[in-house]
C-alpha cells in the first residue's frame, strides 16, 4: 500500500519559497556605498548619531531599490524616503510631549491612515511602511538631534542611494552604439525588448498547455514595461529622440501583444516562422539599431492576418522612431482617494492599525515598567509589527516565521561579530558589508531579516548604545506572537472586502473593454489602452488572491472561489481580445465567438451571485455584422 505524503499548508510553502532570478551587481554596489560611507562621514566629523539616521534612511532606499528605470525609480525610492521622513518627524515631535497613552492613540490613527495608503499598490505599501517605522524610531529612540535634523538625515541618506541609483549604470548596460542613450535608459531598453521576447514566446507556447502561462508572462512584461516608461517628468511629452524611440517601440508592441493572445486563443500552433520576427525587434531594441528585414508570416487567418499588420506597423515605427504619447496608467487622485476611503483601504487599515496600536501599547508598557534596564528603545516591537501585518507583503503566518527565524540568526550573528570587531571601524564595516547585501537578501524574507537585523544592530551601537541582541530576539518574538493573534481577530465589516474589492475592480475593467470592442469602435489605441487596464488589474487581483489562500485558514477561507472568477475574468479577456482581432479582419463575430461569449456570460453570473459582485455579462445581445467606422 502507497502513503501519500501529507500536503504542505500553503502558509509553510510560501514560507519556505524564494524569488529567483539575477542580481545586478550594480545594486550590490550602490548598497556598499549606501549607509557605510554615510556613517564613516559622520563618525568622523563627531556626529555618529546624524550617521545612524542617514545609513537607516540609505537602507530603506536599498530595499526599495529593485530593478526597473531610473525614471521609475525616483518614485519608488524617494515616495517613500519622504514619507518616512514626516513620520520621523512626526514620531520625535509627539514622542518628546505626549505620555504614553495619548501617544499610542496617535500611533494607532497613523498606522489607520498608513494602511489605507498601502492600499494604492507598491510605492504606496512602501510609503505606509516607512512611514510607520520613522514614526516608531522617532517617537522610541532617543537621540540628541532635534526632530528637523533627523527627518533631513533620513531623507538625505535616502536621497544619497537614488543618486547612486540614476548615475552607476547597471551591470548588464551595454556600452554599444549612443552611451548617453545607453545608460539613462537601459532599464526602459530592457523592459520594452522583454515584451518583445514575451510575445514571441507566446507565440511558440500557442496550442499547447503552457499558453496560459505564457500569457500571464506578456501581462508581466507589458506592466513593468509601462511602469518603466512611467515616473516623474517636467513635460508631457518625451523630450529626447531617444525616449520617444522607446515609446514608439512599447507602442508598437501593443497590436503584437493582441494578434498573439489572439492566436493562442484559437489554440492552434503557430509556423516558427512567425516567432521569429519578435525576437529579432526584441535584439534591435537592445541594440539601439533598425528593425530590418522581418520574415511574414502566412495570412491564412484573421490572427496571422493580424499579426503581419502589426509586424508592419512595428518595422515602420521603429524606422520613424517617433511615440509622443506617454503610456502609463490613467489614475486619477479622485481614484486614488476612492481606493484608500473604500473596501481595500480600510480592511489593510484595520489591521494594520489593530496590531501596529497593540505592539505600540504592551512595548510603552514594557518601557514604563522598566523591564529591560538601562535599554530605553522600544521602537523595536512595533516596528517590529509593521514588517509582519502589511496585508500586501505576504500571508500572515509564514511572514511571522520568517521574521522570527531571521531575527534570531541575525542577533546572534551579530552578538558574535560584536564581540570581536573593532570599534567604529568594524561596525562601520558591518554596515557596508550588511548593504552591499540587501539586494542577495531581498529574495527571501528571513534573509533579508537576517541582514537587516545585524545592520541596525551594528547602527544603534555605532550610536552609543550597548550591544542588544538577546533583548531584540525577546521583542521579535514577543511581536510576532501579537500579530499572529491580533492579525487574525474579527474586525468590523466583511472579511475578504479587500478582495472583492480587487475582483470588482478588475470586472470593471473587463466591462469596459468588452463594451468598446462589441461597440465596434474604430479607436484602436483607446481599445489597447483598455485592454492593457484589464490585464493589469486581472494581475493585481491574481497576486491578491494567492496571497490570501496562503493565509492560515481563518483568514484563507475567504478567498474561496475567489480564483475561479479571476481566472473566468481572463477568460472573457482573452476571449474579447479574439474577437476584437476578428472584427477587424471580418467586420463580424462567427457563431464560436458567440457561443464562448455565452457560456463565459452564464460562468460569471453563477460566481457574481455567489460571491455578491456585479461581473460583467455578454453573449446573448451580441450583433454580428458590418463594422461601422
Amino acid at each position: 500500500m502507497t502513503r501519500t505524503a501529507p500536503a504542505v499548508p500553503p502558509w509553510l510553502a510560501h514560507a519556505l519559497r524564494s524569488q529567483r532570478g539575477p542580481v545586478s551587481r550594480s545594486a550590490v554596489l550602490r548598497g556598499a556605498l549606501g549607509g557605510g560611507p554615510l556613517l564613516l562621514a559622520a563618525v568622523a566629523a563627531g556626529r555618529p548619531t546624524l550617521g545612524v539616521v542617514a545609513a537607516i534612511g540609505a537602507m530603506f532606499a536599498g530595499i526599495n531599490d529593485r530593478p526597473g528605470s531610473r525614471r521609475a525609480s525616483v518614485a519608488r525610492i524617494g515616495t517613500p524616503a519622504l514619507a518616512g521622513a514626516a513620520g520621523l518627524l512626526t514620531g520625535t515631535v509627539v514622542g518628546d510631549h505626549t505620555p504614553a497613552l495619548p501617544l499610542t492613540l496617535l500611533l494607532t490613527v497613523l498606522g489607520l491612515a498608513a494602511g489605507g495608503i498601502s492600499a494604492l499598490g507598491p510605492v504606496g505599501s512602501a510609503a505606509g511602511t516607512q512611514l510607520l517605522v520613522g514614526a516608531a524610531v522617532g517617537a522610541g529612540m532617543p537621540l540628541p538631534e532635534p526632530a528637523w535634523l533627523r527627518a533631513v538625515a533620513f531623507t538625505a541618506g535616502a536621497a544619497w542611494l537614488l543618486l547612486l541609483r540614476l548615475a552607476l549604470p547597471t551591470s548588464r548596460s551595454s556600452l554599444a552604439g549612443d552611451r548617453r542613450f545607453e545608460l539613462r535608459f537601459d532599464g526602459e531598453r530592457a523592459a520594452v525588448a522583454g515584451v518583445y521576447d514575451a510575445v514571441a514566446a507566446l507565440l511558440d507556447a500557442a496550442g499547447s498547455d503552457g499558453a496560459t502561462a505564457r500569457r500571464a508572462a506578456l501581462t508581466a512584461a507589458l506592466d513593468q514595461a509601462q511602469d518603466a516608461l512611467a515616473g516623474p517628468r517636467l513635460r508631457r511629452h518625451p523630450a529626447s529622440a531617444a525616449e520617444r524611440r522607446l515609446h514608439a517601440q512599447y507602442a508598437a508592441a501593443l497590436p503584437l501583444a493582441e494578434a498573439a493572445t489572439a492566436l493562442a486563443w484559437a489554440g492552434e500552433p503557430v509556423p516558427p516562422r512567425a516567432c521569429e520576427a519578435p525576437r529579432r525587434l526584441a535584439a534591435a531594441v537592445r541594440d539601439g539599431a533598425p528593425a530590418g528585414p522581418l520574415p511574414a508570416p502566412t495570412r491564412s487567418a484573421p490572427g496571422l492576418r493580424a499579426l503581419d499588420d502589426a509586424l508592419l506597423h512595428a518595422a515602420e515605427a521603429f524606422d520613424r522612431a517617433d511615440g509622443r504619447r506617454l503610456h502609463g496608467r490613467r489614475r486619477t487622485r479622485t481614484a486614488a482617494v476612492r481606493t484608500v476611503l473604500g473596501a481595500r483601504g480600510r480592511e489593510y487599515g484595520m489591521r494594520v492599525a489593530l496590531c501596529f496600536g497593540a505592539s505600540a501599547a504592551v512595548a510603552q508598557v514594557l518601557h514604563q515598567a522598566r523591564w529591560n534596564g538601562q535599554h530605553e528603545h522600544w521602537y523595536w516591537l512595533p516596528a517590529t509589527a509593521v514588517f509582519l501585518v502589511k496585508p500586501d507583503l505576504g500571508p500572515l503566518a509564514s511572514r511571522v516565521l520568517s521574521r522570527a527565524a531571521g531575527t534570531v540568526l541575525g542577533a546572534l550573528l551579530f552578538a558574535g561579530l560584536a564581540a570581536v570587531l573593532p570599534r567604529p571601524e568594524g561596525l562601520v564595516l558591518l554596515v557596508t558589508v550588511c548593504g552591499a547585501l540587501i539586494p542577495l537578501a531581498t529574495r527571501h524574507f528571513a534573509a533579508q531579516t537576517a541582514v537587516v537585523t545585524v545592520l541596525v544592530l551594528a547602527l544603534v551601537m555605532a550610536g552609543g548604545e550597548p550591544q542588544a541582541s538577546l533583548a531584540r530576539i525577546g521583542e521579535t518574538l514577543l511581536a510576532c506572537a501579537i500579530v499572529l493573534v491580533v492579525g487574525h481577530l474579527p474586525t468590523p465589516g466583511r472579511r475578504g472586502d479587500a478582495l472583492r474589492a480587487r475582483l470588482a475592480e478588475a470586472s470593471g475593467a473587463a466591462r469596459e473593454y468588452l463594451a468598446h470592442v462589441l461597440g465596434e469602435s474604430a479607436d484602436r489605441e483607446a481599445r489597447w489602452a483598455l485592454r492593457r487596464e484589464a490585464y493589469r488589474t486581472l494581475a493585481e487581483a491574481r497576486t491578491a488572491i494567492a496571497l490570501a489562500s496562503a493565509e492560515l485558514p481563518p483568514l484563507a477561507r475567504h478567498a474561496d472561489g475567489a480564483d475561479e472568477i479571476a481566472a473566468a475574468l481572463e477568460r472573457l479577456v482573452d476571449t474579447t481580445t479574439a474577437c476584437a482581432v476578428h472584427l477587424d479582419d471580418t467586420g463580424g463575430l462567427d457563431p464560436h465567438h458567440l457561443r464562448r461569449l455565452t457560456a463565459l456570460r452564464d460562468e460569471l453570473a453563477r460566481h457574481g451571485a455567489r460571491l455578491r459582485l456585479d461581473l460583467p455579462t455578454a453573449g446573448g445581445d451580441v450583433r454580428v455584422g458590418a463594422r461601422h467606422g
